[in-house]
């Protein structure tokens, strides 16, 4: 037993003495942090004396260092990346519009509307004129065409309704193939070609829906569709060119994901006011027919929209803008004679220079706007914005201009003083 106790007291003697060493070791450590810590404190005023920074300063001059290096280095990746995209991107769009125009290839044949007859025998001239004209007056008011027999060896029929001028040639045909050109005949013709073209309009009209998937419209629209086969911009075929568009506007919104019947209805209908009679543009003309009928307003919107004449609201307007651009900018698509638009360009500006007041003007856009500079001290700014609208009215009324025209007057009043010397 007592073995045991003076065991228990050595081994107590032990951890007494392992404790005090612990104890002796922890102030030993607990001396050398206070000083380590005294050393940095006093390093640290001795950094911020040198480079005239506080602590925070310092670290937040190192965070900003590091993030323009980090951006500079994101700043080049970005690039790279953006470098990289807009080549891939340049091809991607070449690819689709390829593509597209590919799948805008048509077996359509256009039947383009003449207004011009050949005829062999000048004397037909005189059977078509009658006694004392009576022929020629009732054709002409049966038809609401104008006939034109000055040059020989020629008919020239003129009309701004593409249909009567297709009843007109029709009938006028079959009357110098019957040779019994008489009045009551002509009226007779004039029935029965107004019947035939109709229905040639409603089929024509039919066939072009189908042909692009469109079904269900109303049948007055589906014959104001089929006005197309008789009517040309720049000497292409409406049908041809709206089958076209068509066709690559839809290819386009598959490759992009855009709404496809949206694109679909806005590239079929994107011309048709140019077969509608009224005043104003055939954006607008468009547009307003296609209300009347309830056809969704995104539909309308990219008809108001295809020329730019309001800013794009969708991005399949911007899909009807672009196919129209392609069929219609596509080599051999259009045609004008070049005399022609420079003598309509020409008569344009004269017209605004036979105004009093006007110094000079500037026909731009094909004929579509003309650009009158005022002279200041003859008009003032009431007075400029009439004579705009006289001139518009004047041109509308005396020139064939694709479209409708836009004049802008400009007045400037500039005073300047002359230099002074010292």
């Amino acid at each position: 037993m007592n073995k045991q106790n003076q065991d228990l007291i050595a081994l107590e003697k032990k951890l007494l003495d392992k404790e005090e060493k612990l104890e002796v070791e922890k102030a030993r450590i607990q001396e050398e942090k206070e000083n380590l810590d005294k050393l940095k404190e006093d390093y640290r005023e001795k950094l911020e004396k040198i480079s005239g920074f506080t602590s925070d300063e310092a670290k937040k001059e190192l965070l900003q260092e590091t993030e323009n290096k980090e951006t500079q280095i994101i700043a080049r990746i970005i690039k790279e990346k953006e470098e990289e995209a807009k080549i891939t991107a340049d091809k991607k769009a070449r690819e689709i519009l390829i593509d597209s125009m590919r799948h805008g290839a048509l077996n359509y044949i256009a039947e383009y509307t003449v207004s011009i007859i050949k005829i062999d025998d000048e004397d037909i001239k005189g059977r078509i004129i009658g006694k004392e004209g009576r022929n020629i007056r009732a054709f002409e008011q049966a038809t609401g065409v104008d006939v034109d027999l000055d040059e020989e060896g020629i008919i020239r029929l003129s009309s701004f309704d593409p249909v009567r001028r297709e009843i007109a040639r029709r009938v006028l045909v079959n009357l110098i193939k019957d040779t019994r050109i008489q009045p009551y005949r002509i009226e007779e013709n004039v029935k029965q070609e107004q019947g035939a073209v109709k229905k040639i309009m409603t089929d024509e009209g039919e066939k072009l829906i189908h042909e692009v998937g469109v079904y269900n419209l109303p049948q007055e629209l589906i014959e104001i569709l089929g006005r197309f086969k008789f009517r040309t911009s720049y000497g292409q075929n409406l049908v041809v060119h709206t089958l076209e568009e068509t066709k690559i506007g839809i290819h386009i919104a598959l490759e992009i994901g855009a709404d496809v019947n949206i694109v679909r209805l806005g590239c079929l209908f994107h011309d048709i006011g140019k077969v509608v009679e009224g005043e104003g543009s055939h954006v607008k003309l468009g547009a307003e027919l296609l209300k009347r009928f309830n056809i969704p307003e995104s539909v309308v919107n990219c008809v108001l929209e295809h020329h730019e004449d309001k800013p794009f609201s969708s991005l399949e307007s911007v899909i009807v803008y672009l196919a129209d651009a392609i069929s219609g900018a596509r080599p051999g698509a259009r045609y004008e004679d070049v005399e022609d638009y420079a003598k309509r360009l020409k008569d344009m500006e004269e017209i605004a220079k036979g105004y009093e007041g006007v110094s000079d003007a500037y026909a731009f856009e094909a004929g579509r706007e003309l650009r009158v500079v005022i002279d200041p001290g003859q008009l003032d700014d009431a007075k400029t914005t009439l004579l705009a609208h006289k001139i518009r009215e004047e041109i509308s009324s005396k020139l064939v201009v694709p479209g409708e025209v836009k004049v802008t007057a400009i007045r400037e009043f500039r005073a300047v003083s002359p230099d002074s010397t010292v």
